[in-house]
């Protein structure tokens, strides 16, 4: 009899650790932030904005798994499937939620809801109307803006090409970011005396053909923040090297893939400071409050494997600009 007691107590005593167990565990996963992440689609650029948030967000203390839920989707590009993940995110009641790239952006931004959304990295927040100013937001939106140095990357192509006398630009006509610094591009090149021409695609299927016509047009070809250009740079660089025309592309990451050279800003150190910001929110602040901010040190990329084939000389001055930060693709 005592025996069955005891053994009755101790399968109670048991089943009150379980419960509480299961309680704190619980009140545990409840205490645990979500964030949504939305990446537009897949390329080198858009990746490395993703790892820099998620070390961003593990600076401030934030570790996926351990005290913040991270739900990552991709949308490879597709409308549709921006829609159904951003509408994925409301139902799973994210306290934060990251657009990577613009059109990711302006889907979660069209969520009914107040859930706070972070930019990261888009040309122009203003002028696509996700926010009202750079310094006052208001609304759900912050983040970080991609304000690559345009001016600075335009004094490159003339330091390598100083008897360039006309450029083209392609640009996918329906991507608003890439339009606005494929516009103000065109300004800083006008201002030089450099004829420009610029080249619109809507899909990448038109990259081949487009790059093959503007390849015997042109000296050179400049190519803006363009997440459907940069996905099938290949293409483009196929056309262009067989041309022998360098192209410039406003991102790193294209240099790294067959570009030329660029001076710009690190996709990776825009993620992390998406992350920070997005840390800042989940401690409480305020999107309306949180000025837009960007991320100004820039890095001189140059591949001289693409110089050697284009037949191009870099200049020294160019060479040991890039040497400081260890970017040069050989």
């Amino acid at each position: 009899m005592k025996r069955l007691i005891a053994t009755i107590i101790g399968l109670f005593a048991f089943l009150i650790v379980a419960f509480v167990s299961e309680i704190n565990k619980k009140n545990q996963e409840a205490a645990t932030p979500t964030v949504g992440i939305l990446q537009t689609m897949s390329h080198p650029a858009l990746d490395q904005i993703h790892d820099g948030l998620v070390q961003g967000l593990k600076d401030e203390g934030y570790i996926n798994g351990k005290n913040l839920h991270i739900i990552f989707q991709n949308a490879q590009n597709d409308q549709s499937n921006l829609k159904s993940m951003s509408d994925q995110f409301q139902n799973k009641n994210a306290q934060a939620v990251i657009g990577i790239a613009t059109p990711a952006v302006q889907s979660l931004a069209n969520e009914s809801g107040s859930t706070p959304v972070i930019m990261g990295g888009v040309s122009d927040p203003v002028g696509t109307g996700l926010v009202k100013s750079l310094k006052y937001p208001g609304g759900k939106i912050t983040g970080v803006k991609d304000q690559q140095p345009l001016a600075e990357q335009l004094k490159l192509i003339q330091e390598i090409m100083p008897k360039l006398k006309n450029i083209g630009i392609i640009y996918t006509s329906s991507d608003d970011s890439s339009t606005g610094e494929a516009r103000e591009f065109k300004k800083l090149a006008q201002k030089q005396g450099l004829t420009v021409k610029p080249y619109t695609i809507t899909s990448t299927n038109d990259i081949e053909q487009v790059a093959q016509t503007m390849a015997g047009k042109v000296q050179a070809v400049y190519i803006p923040t363009d997440n459907t250009v940069a996905s099938a740079i290949s293409t483009l660089l196929k056309a262009t090297n067989n041309a022998k025309i360098p192209v410039f592309p406003a991102a790193d990451t294209m240099v790294k893939s067959g570009g030329l050279a660029t001076r710009a800003v690190s996709q990776f150190d825009m993620g992390v400071l998406t992350g920070k910001m997005t840390a800042e929110i989940l401690k409480g602040k305020k999107p309306e409050n949180m000025p837009i901010k960007t991320v100004h040190q820039y890095e001189t990329v140059v591949n001289l494997k693409t110089a050697k084939e284009l037949g191009i000389s870099i200049p020294d001055s160019v060479i040991k600009a890039a040497q400081k930060k260890g970017s040069i693709i050989k």
